[in-house]
């Protein structure tokens, strides 16, 4: 196993432990491209944290993943079903959060040079496929930092990384917003307890999280021991820009 793949590595292996299937699995990775009708329906999720992730997982045979799930109720859902074993996998890339998980086409992802693809196999033979893409978005940690150095692709000391640890310990402001709307003084001069307010934002989109003032991810709103959180689903490509 080759130092820039351990990580990548580590993760499949916790994958594969909690993995709905009646005979053990084990990865490999693999060389070969993943079929699009097979990567067309792959469960995929964002990990968030100090080292961040995209996830993306499809197997051959659904019929494991249906019986989990209720068969016929169809109580769980396959995404659901699949989750804990993402969870397990993001786990071993550190503190952070993995966002919602979805059924979409993972062609792109897994096609993706960053990616490093596994091939999952048992008794029977190939049972599917677990892809990783790790990104650090402008953070470099130690495992991040070998990885990309086995491969060369490392910033040098004028990179973004090398400029964002200089000001590591400086305190910023986090902003979380669900929406926005303009009035006139008038109205807001007219504001009573039990008004409604109008947000230009419709229900069950993500809130936008902001550093600064500035948009750097989005998210939605959750309740953690009875406190309001965000769960961060989409970090945006912003260290671009600190260049």
């Amino acid at each position: 196993m080759t130092m820039n793949h351990t990580l990548h590595a580590s993760a499949a292996t916790a994958l594969v432990q909690l993995l709905p299937s009646q005979v053990p699995l084990s990865p490999a990775v693999s060389s070969k491209q993943v079929p699009a009708d097979v990567a067309a329906a792959a469960v995929i999720g964002a990990f968030v944290g100090t080292i961040s992730a995209d996830l993306a997982l499809t197997l051959i045979d659904t019929s494991n993943l249906q019986a989990a799930g209720g068969a016929g109720a169809a109580l769980v859902s396959p995404e659901n079903v699949l989750r804990p074993a993402l969870e397990s996998a993001a786990a071993t890339l550190g503190a952070g959060v993995l966002g919602e998980c979805r059924i979409q086409d993972g062609a792109s992802l897994f096609a993706d040079e960053e990616t490093v693809v596994f091939e999952l196999t048992g008794a029977a033979g190939l049972a599917g496929w677990f892809g990783i893409r790790i990104r650090e978005n402008g953070v470099v940690n130690d495992n991040a930092a070998a990885s990309k150095l086995a491969g060369g692709g490392v910033k040098g000391a004028g990179g973004v990384a090398s400029k964002l640890s200089r000001i590591n310990n400086v305190e910023m402001s986090l902003t979380v917003e669900i929406g926005r709307t303009r009035m006139s003084v008038r109205d807001v001069l007219n504001l009573e307890p039990g008004g409604v307010v109008e947000l230009d934002r419709s229900a069950g989109a993500p809130a936008d999280i902001l550093l600064n003032g500035r948009v750097i991810a989005h998210g939605e709103v959750v309740v953690v021991d009875q406190d309001y959180a965000v769960r961060i689903t989409k970090i945006l490509d912003v260290a671009d820009g600190l260049n």
